[in-house]
């Protein structure tokens, strides 16, 4: 689902190195880099354009007035992504519009409770809807998500951050990423189960 690419030659390591050492040009090369991708994260997670443009904005002038704080013990795009989802949520927090739990309430990871009866889909859904169509419908699913499934979803499903890199980007446990994931998954399916059967049809494997 993801368009994260790096570019040809890009050496973030370096680029980092020389940021930190004065260097704006080099940042400035990071900030081509990820900006899109931050935009996009954060657009997921506040469903708000304009708060997305605040917040890569806060991303990344929180990042280069920080930079001496990022020690290299991961990747900087991982430390970006943690600054962003901090902006992101801050920004629910501040517009109080998704009222749903809090965003750290903390959650069992009893994988056994998460099971969900869910229609199965045993046809094409490009048999049925074109591409944009279908990206529109799990767009809109995805938004419809509780901000806490929703932030781990976008980081790991659409971002394709590994596991571990989520649960750095979001100070959570493995066990807590994982359980958050398979959460949002599951309710994933079951909203478009019944986006698609309202449509008559019973039939979506897209997940």
């Amino acid at each position: 689902m993801s368009t994260s690419t790096v570019s040809p030659g890009f050496d973030e390591a370096a680029l980092v190195a020389r940021a930190k050492a004065g260097d704006a040009d080099a940042f400035s090369e990071l900030v081509t880099q990820y900006d899109r991708r931050v935009f996009r994260m954060a657009k997921q997670i506040t469903q708000n354009e304009e708060d997305a443009e605040d917040v890569l904005q806060e991303t990344f002038l929180k990042a280069y007035s920080h930079l001496d704080d990022f020690q290299g013990n991961s990747r900087f795009y991982t430390w970006l992504v943690r600054i962003a989802v901090n902006e992101a949520l801050m920004k629910l927090r501040k517009r109080r519009s998704d009222k749903t739990v809090p965003l750290d309430e903390p959650i069992d990871t009893g994988e056994d409770e998460m099971v969900r009866e869910v229609a199965v889909w045993d046809e094409n859904p490009e048999q049925k809807y074109s591409r944009d169509e279908l990206a529109e419908i799990l767009d809109q699913a995805v938004q419809s998500l509780k901000p806490a499934y929703r932030t781990v979803f976008v980081l790991r499903d659409i971002e394709e951050l590994s596991i571990e890199e989520t649960a750095e980007a979001l100070n959570l446990s493995i066990s807590a990423v994982k359980s958050r994931l398979l959460r949002a998954r599951l309710q994933l399916r079951e909203k478009l189960t019944r986006q698609f059967k309202r449509k008559g049809d019973d039939a979506f494997g897209y997940l």
